[in-house]
């Protein structure tokens, strides 16, 4: 088995943990409280450096896809949807129902919306592109602070906008 790393970014939106290995990213976690990184603090491999610096770049307005290689363990039908919310545009937002009819069952809308808050790797993973169907901000692991802060962010950066919610 990989060993495994975790780095912390202190992002606009707050303490970020960081995890993964030589290989992939496995989670980006909200975090309320000051933490230090764990394990190995002589080796942190060039993959989560290179996790943070992309995080960095679309904190600043320099990044709206991220390329990285991910790996989060789930049911086969949460990595459908997690598979799915990587394609929704910077910038854009999708309702469950949507992303529920994306899976081929219009009728999945809470297992979908499961799925969604089963996500580990917040922001590249943009679980927060997911809005209620009449355009509300509903559930978000981070908190819905930090999810409006996303959009509105994203929102700025792609059109200029300052915000919609």
């Amino acid at each position: 088995m990989n060993e495994q790393y975790s780095t912390y970014y202190h992002s606009p939106v707050g303490l970020l943990k960081i995890s993964g290995t030589e290989e992939f990213i496995s989670e980006v976690t909200f975090h309320d409280t000051s933490q230090k990184a764990p394990g190995n603090k002589k080796h942190m491999p060039p993959m989560l450096i290179n996790c943070v610096e992309q995080l960095i770049q679309y904190f600043n307005g320099q990044r709206r896809v991220f390329e990285l290689p991910l790996n989060q363990a789930g049911t086969p039908f949460q990595q459908e949807v997690w598979n799915l919310l990587v394609t929704i545009p910077f910038g854009k937002t999708i309702s469950y129902l949507d992303l529920a009819r994306k899976t081929g069952d219009s009728k999945a809308t809470r297992a979908v919306a499961n799925a969604n808050g089963r996500n580990n790797i917040a922001i590249i993973v943009p679980c927060h592109r997911v809005i209620g169907s009449n355009k509300d901000l509903v559930g978000y692991a981070g908190g819905l602070w930090r999810k409006k802060w996303l959009l509105e962010h994203e929102m700025k950066v792609a059109y200029g906008v300052q915000t919609l919610f």
